[in-house]
């Protein structure tokens, strides 16, 4: 029989409640990845298909929401659908007391979706690319929240690096500054979500699961209060052509000048750049590596769980 969810500030379906009571392995999935960085109806399908492939390798999937108000770990088939066809907002951790105050909908980044995670007791978390330092970070102070919020909360996020369009030596130097662990899997070179290799070298590499796994109960039982983070490649047949990315981005980062675009519109702005200018292979490559992602993490949740 299902238990009912605890009560308390978030809640956790019925699902998920369960898999955590008897210690069993859950993933914690961002909406935001849904909401606004897939269009419809694709967000839709990739939202049945992550979570499928979490429950193919013997963990649970925790999509994350507040909806009506609510904090919400673990979707429902209908909560999934307002999640991939209403108009969210897009909440990062500073938001997240104002849209429950105000009972407002929102899908939530990464470090918004860790934070409601760990309160649920979710230490597992996969998506597809980690915010970072933008370019111009100098002038603009424009660094994503992410960053802090994996410095605060004790949540493994899975992740393909950063994308090509942020400052990637900066966005190491601040993850090494507030001493969140980088973990390459099966690689020496830190992703650049399009692109394998973003041009720079990752301090730690791991070759399994369990490997994972062992670091992360380390890092916790030596009281580490960060989280971490483990960088996996896209897979290479799904790298998106490097004549093509770089092109895009040249063009993408100048239509972000002559428009103005700043703060949390860039990345949502500059995928849809991706998309349009490069005939739907930059979403391919989106959803393949998310994919890749989310079986890396259930893979290291049952690890952690046994």
């Amino acid at each position: 029989m299902i238990a009912a969810p605890p009560a308390g500030p978030v809640r956790t379906s019925p699902e998920v409640a369960e898999a955590l009571a008897a210690g069993r392995a859950v993933v914690a999935l961002e909406s935001t990845l849904l909401a606004h960085g897939l269009p419809a109806p694709q967000n839709r399908a990739a939202a049945d298909e992550l979570e499928a492939a979490v429950r193919a390798h013997g963990a649970v999937p925790a999509t994350v929401a507040v909806l009506d108000g609510v904090p919400k770990v673990g979707l429902s088939a209908a909560e999934l659908d307002r999640v991939c066809g209403d108009d969210l907002v897009k909440l990062s951790v500073r938001d997240l007391g104002v849209a429950v105050g105000l009972g407002r909908d929102g899908a939530t980044t990464v470090a918004a979706t860790a934070a409601l995670a760990r309160i649920a007791g979710v230490e597992l978390f996969a998506t597809g690319g980690l915010g970072g330092v933008h370019r111009g970070a100098r002038d603009t102070w424009d660094v994503s929240a992410d960053l802090a919020g994996l410095a605060a909360t004790a949540v493994l996020v899975v992740c393909s690096g950063v994308k090509s369009i942020l400052d990637v030596a900066a966005t190491l130097e601040v993850l090494e500054t507030e001493s969140v662990p980088v973990l390459g899997y099966g690689t020496d070179s830190f992703p650049g979500f399009y692109r394998r290799d973003s041009g720079h070298a990752v301090p730690w590499r791991v070759d399994s699961p369990a490997e994972v796994a062992a670091v992360w109960r380390a890092h916790r039982s030596l009281g580490g209060v960060a989280g971490a983070v483990l960088a996996q490649p896209v897979p290479a047949a799904d790298e998106l052509d490097a004549a093509l990315h770089d092109r895009l981005l040249a063009e993408g980062l100048m239509l972000l000048a002559e428009r103005g675009i700043t703060g949390k519109d860039v990345t949502p702005a500059l995928l849809e750049h991706f998309h349009a200018g490069s005939g739907g292979a930059s979403l391919h490559t989106n959803l393949a590596l998310v994919k890749a992602n989310v079986v890396l993490a259930a893979q290291v949740a049952v690890a952690l769980a046994s």
